[in-house]
């Protein structure tokens, strides 16, 4: 269908499972075109405060009494298929369409769309295109995958046709809202409990090229090794970036006792402009090459460029720092991936410090197992590492693999001091007894490792 938010006024959409990034931002758009939203979550948030004070009638729990005269229903890739009020719209005969599918018909909406898609890097780079396009006064509308402090949570409703959005590859769901700029920051090996090697992924990525518009422009990164072979053949037009390679390039790149980094950009051999970070790392300048890309494809002025990216101070989960105290710095990172935790380590690296302790959470048990020898490689330069236990998210513990059997790989390194927790407060514990003044403390993982930091601020 093509789903014209004008002639949907006055109209009920159902949401379940409201309170999520993506779902709200899309209830939200369609408070905003006066068409009425009911919408099913399990907890109270800020999220769904929100949404309740635009208009949203919210109910907690999903259950069948819910679904009543909705027109349609949307419903997230994490409601099974036996959910009461999935069940319900679908005797009821009331048209069921899954996040994808509805965002791919909102993006529809847009003239002008901008989606980042990649492994690693999404929500950064899409909160550092929203600070470009705020600073250019073009009033997007922004779905984020994380609370960005520039816009006040995880989406931005504006008045205008840009459009942007992270795309996200897990069960190939991007294929179905391309947008007319594609950011592609990297592809690696991830969500093997979905695609089946390496290549699949390859095959979904250069599939996704063919789905965007023939006028459209995919803002690739040259420096990724896998993203030849997904830009051959390419019908749309391309604009590469990178450090060593590349259209757009970073140059003469100088990093600050933060690990803040400053550089020059050039297009071909041209000098465009100079750029000043407040958020650390190398992964980071490619990030902003990848929002550059986008920007100057969009059109939006070089001193809007400039000035974003150098007031941009970051997004929750992202390298964020949370508290310095008796000299002693903690920062919590969302990474989950092997390249995303090299990225991060990095970064720490180049950070002035004594020694760096991290705490993590490894992310689901299947991505565990699929690159255990990654995740045994990774820590090997860190001072202390501390493991809790696997986050298990959408999957059951059949004893694929666990957080011991990990420990005991990279203790087989004799690389790095490794312990294994069972508890935050354990894991808070163990740090008091070894942290001293000048060292840094990393969170890391998708799941709860930040309630360690938590746990340990009051015992400083």
């Amino acid at each position: 269908m093509l789903f014209d938010l004008k002639e949907y006024e006055n109209k009920k959409v159902h949401f379940i499972g409201i309170g999520g990034v993506s779902m709200s931002g899309l209830a939200a758009i369609l408070l905003n075109n006066k068409i009425r939203v009911t919408g099913s979550d399990f907890k109270e948030s800020p999220t769904i405060a929100r949404l309740r004070e635009e208009g949203a009638e919210i109910f907690f729990g999903h259950h069948k009494e819910n679904i009543t005269d909705q027109d349609f229903v949307v419903y997230t890739a994490a409601i099974p298929p036996d959910n009461e009020e999935l069940l319900q719209a679908k005797e009821r005969g009331i048209p069921t369409y899954d996040r994808a599918e509805f965002l791919g018909h909102i993006i529809q909406n847009f003239t002008h769309s901008i989606a980042v898609t990649g492994t690693h890097g999404k929500t950064s780079t899409t909160s550092m295109m929203s600070a470009i396009s705020l600073a250019a006064d073009a009033d997007p509308t922004i779905l984020v995958g994380a609370h960005l402090p520039l816009i006040g949570g995880n989406y931005r409703i504006g008045d205008s046709d840009l459009f942007i959005t992270e795309a996200c590859e897990y069960k190939a769901s991007f294929l179905q809202f391309p947008g007319k700029i594609a950011i592609i920051l990297n592809i690696e090996a991830d969500h093997l409990d979905y695609y089946r090697d390496l290549q699949h992924i390859l095959d979904t990525f250069k599939a996704y090229l063919q789905v965007m518009p023939q006028d459209g422009t995919v803002i690739a990164n040259a420096d990724d090794p896998n993203m030849a072979y997904v830009l051959e053949g390419s019908t749309v037009k391309v604009l590469t970036f990178g450090i060593h390679q590349g259209e757009l390039q970073a140059r003469e790149i100088v990093y600050n006792e933060a690990g803040h980094a400053t550089f020059h950009v050039y297009q071909q051999e041209e000098y465009l402009f100079a750029v000043t970070l407040k958020v650390p790392g190398e992964f980071n300048v490619y990030n902003a090459l990848g929002a550059i890309g986008a920007a100057l494809a969009a059109g939006l002025p070089r001193e809007a460029i400039i000035r974003g990216l150098g007031e941009y101070q970051g997004v929750n989960k992202r390298f964020q720092h949370l508290y310095t105290k008796k000299g002693i710095t903690v920062i919590d990172d969302y990474a989950h991936h092997p390249g995303e935790i090299k990225n991060a380590l990095e970064t720490a690296l180049k950070m002035k410090k004594n020694r760096i302790h991290v705490v993590f959470q490894s992310h689901t048990y299947t991505r565990t197992k699929a690159l255990f020898h990654e995740f045994a490689q990774c820590f090997d330069a860190m001072d202390t590492l501390i493991l809790l236990p696997i986050y298990a998210a959408r999957e059951p513990d059949t004893g694929l693999v666990s957080a011991e059997e990990l420990g005991d790989a990279i203790r087989a390194r004799n690389t790095v001091h490794t312990l294994n927790t069972s508890t935050f407060d354990e894991a808070a514990e163990l740090l008091r007894g070894i942290l001293k003044e000048g060292d840094l403390v990393l969170t890391m993982g998708a799941g709860e490792s930040v309630k360690v930091a938590e746990a340990l601020e009051p015992l400083l």
